[in-house]
């Protein structure tokens, strides 16, 4: 079982940007693939960007492509999305999810086991 707990999260003027952090602990952080979802008011929950094992593999939804970075540090057990250029489309809770592999295997909800508790992004036009 992993236990993820997000921070970072905050209002910002759209252009401006934010850096997510989620810490995790319990399994071996190096052992899974992680990724990042939000669910905004009134929509589903969406993915947003994941990251393999070691970082050296990522993959992003094409609403974020070019303005956030995923990243990793196994060291530190924490997981990070560096957010730029953020628009008032990009208002949502964003969660941390802990894959079940540590490759990635899909973008699906049910590919990710574990889940933090969301922090509130939201970007003020």
């Amino acid at each position: 079982q992993v236990q993820l707990i997000e921070s970072g999260g905050g209002l910002v003027q759209a252009g401006g940007s934010l850096r997510l952090s989620c810490a995790a602990s319990g399994r071996t952080f190096s052992t899974y693939a992680m990724a990042w979802f939000r669910q905004a008011p009134g929509k589903e929950r969406e993915f947003v960007t994941a990251i393999n094992w070691s970082g050296g593999s990522t993959y992003y939804s094409d609403s974020v492509k070019g303005r956030f970075t995923i990243s990793r540090d196994n060291a530190k057990n924490t997981l990070y999305l560096q957010m730029n250029s953020l628009k008032p489309d990009d208002t949502a809770v964003y969660y941390c999810a802990a894959a079940r592999r540590p490759q990635l295997t899909g973008t699906n909800e049910r590919d990710f086991g574990s889940w933090g508790q969301g922090t509130q992004v939201t970007v003020s036009s």
